[in-house]
């Protein structure tokens, strides 16, 4: 074994991590669906020849972080029968996946004839199948009700597409969009796998190896040290999921015990309430993404993302909660579950962490929109991210992000652009602004929500409603005396006047072209005492509109007579 590099060690760090950005802008670039071409949801990853994570760029953590155990698994499936140009497609939450419509496409690298390394692309895609377009099913009660399982299957075989599995997959899916997505996640991979043969080429098969054994070191001395500085103890958060949209009244519980001692760490979910028959079940692999991309906003943000980071952290989950059920359970809605689920840890950490932890984010309450867009004779479906972005919670010293939305995203989601949604949906949009006092008070205040109306101009409308937040208990809560965000709303106005507020999980067919859609998305939690607040900080945000007299008054303590 030759003697490690310091200096080549940092190199091919930023080299690798530089070889997934790229991988990302070919997504950007070339994938159609605005789900992936103006929202991003996807994301691009490196690991080694036995799966383990090496570097990815998480637009979307909570799908970056399932892709390891995706591909320790189609290691172990394939095993010696993996050749140079193989292209192999994934979506089960039962072989790993987080959720069917996240769609992960891998490529095994060779050099030198032997397997090196593998690139992988995860995107949502527009449809996969199932009950109900756009990949959402709040009735389902059972993973085939969801979507099309895609075990690990080989879509190119030493370079040679294999038309017939090809034709049976999108056989299966009804928008053709789907296709062309998939092959830009391939044109990802193979972006990928083009330079990290470069990188092979550069510096040879065992000095790679040997530095990336470092690597894997190194970062798992750095989150050792991190924990370390965490004060020994026993620590315990808990959090409610509100509704499984199957049993009416019906709640969840997420129970989460942190052991810390020296610098290990590890996390317990017993008590967590049982499977749900409905769709609120979260794939154990997504379960463990949500704690991961959650701890990880909590220690240095500069830890390399491999796996070295996974070695001293420890996780329990009992087989047969609503966090790891048993198969053929329903499990869409898992990726959301990550709101409610770092509301437990950060309960959990508060007190041992009160500089890095945050206040609760905005739960998501979302909404696809699916129809029949006249203006081109096709079907469209639209994920909403638009309207769902609400405020992130507060943390020591900081005011929470506006507009952000989506703790399972960490911030990576964007906005559509208001032309391009226009452009890509038949449907209008009419307001989209900040929420006024949506914002939860602090002495740092959470992020603020927003609200958005838009016009229905498509044919065969339907709506399918997934998320949390509406409830009372649910808003994102403040931490050391910080108050709670705005609550989540979601309302039709029909052309005839009539309003009707779906179910926080719900599907809403046949409603007519002119339709109001209306949302509200909740602000972020507050920290501190607002009364500590201060008070330059509020009276601009008075002067913007975005904080009423009334509520500068009543909860700053700020002075307005005469003004």
């Amino acid at each position: 074994m030759s003697a490690i590099d310091p200096i080549l060690l940092s190199v091919l760090r930023r080299r690798f991590k530089s070889i997934t950005e790229e991988m990302g802008l070919t997504l950007l670039r070339t994938t159609r669906s605005p789900i992936l071409s103006e929202a991003r949801d996807f994301v691009t990853g490196l690991y080694d020849a036995q799966g383990n994570m090496l570097e990815q760029t998480e637009y979307i953590p909570v799908l970056a972080f399932a892709l390891q155990p995706v591909c320790k698994n189609i290691v172990a499936y394939f095993g010696d029968k993996l050749y140079p140009g193989d292209v192999i497609l994934h979506n089960d939450v039962f072989s790993g996946g987080n959720q069917l419509a996240d769609v992960a496409v891998f490529k095994p690298i060779f050099f030198e004839n032997q397997l090196v390394a593998w690139a992988a692309c995860k995107g949502h895609q527009a449809d996969i199948g199932g009950a109900v377009a756009g990949g959402y099913n709040p009735q389902a009660r059972e993973v085939w009700q969801e979507g099309l399982r895609i075990p690990p299957v080989k879509l190119y075989e030493r370079g040679e597409l294999r038309q017939d599995v090809w034709d049976f997959v999108f056989a299966n899916i009804r928008l053709p969009i789907v296709q062309d997505d998939i092959r830009a996640e391939i044109g990802g991979c193979t972006i990928g796998e083009r330079r990290l043969m470069q990188v092979f080429e550069r510096y040879g098969i065992e000095r790679v190896r040997e530095h990336i054994d470092a690597l894997y070191d190194a970062t798992e001395k750095q989150m050792r040290a991190e924990i370390a500085r965490i004060p020994d103890g026993t620590y315990r958060g808990a959090s409610t999921v509100y509704f499984d949209s199957i049993r009416e009244a019906s709640e969840m519980q997420i129970v989460v015990t942190v052991t810390k001692a020296g610098d290990e760490i590890s996390f317990d979910y017993t008590g967590t309430s049982a499977q749900t028959p409905g769709f609120v079940n979260a794939p154990l692999n997504t379960t463990l993404s949500a704690l991961l991309l959650t701890f990880l906003m909590l220690v240095d943000p500069d830890i390399p993302h491999n796996a070295g980071l996974m070695r001293p952290i420890h996780v329990t989950v009992p087989e047969g909660s609503f966090l790891n059920p048993r198969y053929p359970a329903a499990t869409t809605f898992g990726n959301t579950l990550t709101g409610p689920h770092s509301d437990a840890l950060f309960r959990a950490l508060a007190d041992a962490l009160p500089q890095r932890v945050t206040a609760a984010w905005n739960r998501v309450l979302a909404c696809n929109l699916v129809g029949h867009d006249p203006r081109f004779g096709r079907r469209y479906v639209d994920i909403l991210f638009l309207s769902q972005k609400g405020g992130s919670g507060a943390t020591y010293g900081v005011d929470g992000y506006d507009h952000i939305g989506l703790i399972n995203c960490a911030g990576g989601i964007l906005a559509q652009d208001y032309e391009m949604f226009e452009l890509q949906t038949p449907n209008f949009l009419r307001r989209h602004e900040y929420w006024r006092d949506s914002a939860g008070a602090g002495q740092w205040d959470g992020g603020l929500g927003i609200y958005t109306e838009m016009e229905l101009r498509g044919d065969n409308n339907m709506a399918i409603v997934y998320g949390d937040g509406v409830d009372e208990n649910a808003r994102a809560f403040g931490v050391f005396g910080g108050q709670p965000g705005a609550a989540n709303r979601i309302e039709f106005v029909l052309p005839d006047g009539q309003g009707v507020t779906p179910r926080v999980k719900d599907k809403v067919e046949n409603l007519p072209k002119g339709t109001v859609f209306r949302q509200w998305a909740g602000g972020g939690g507050g920290y501190g005492d607002p009364r500590k607040r201060e008070q330059g900080l509020v009276r601009a945000r008075m002067r913007d509109g975005l904080l009423s007299r009334e509520k500068a008054m009543d909860v700053y303590g700020i002075e307005l007579d005469g003004l």
